[in-house]
């Protein structure tokens, strides 16, 4: 095996963490708009208890995929790939 094809690019966290904030900030805040009415009587750990879950598979099964799949060159800080014409 050639040392070139050994390398991996390192992902960049600070990119990451921002397209992650840039995405899941409105998606959370669309969240709280739907909740909030639903569970105004509610106390806040039984609001938690509600919105966690949604958060953490959505991020972890839907967001994060797509940011990887979608913008993966832009993690890893390799070059945009040229799109083929369909």
């Amino acid at each position: 095996m050639s040392t070139a094809s050994a390398i991996r690019p390192v992902p960049s966290k600070h990119r990451l963490a921002a397209l992650m904030l840039v995405v899941i900030y409105p998606f959370v805040t669309a969240i709280l708009y739907v909740l909030m009415p639903l569970t105004q009587d509610w106390p806040i750990w039984a609001r938690t208890l509600v919105l966690a879950p949604v958060m953490v598979f959505s991020i972890v099964y839907g967001i994060a995929p797509l940011l990887n799949r979608h913008l993966g060159w832009f993690i890893l800080r390799q070059p945009r790939p040229t799109r083929l014409p369909v």
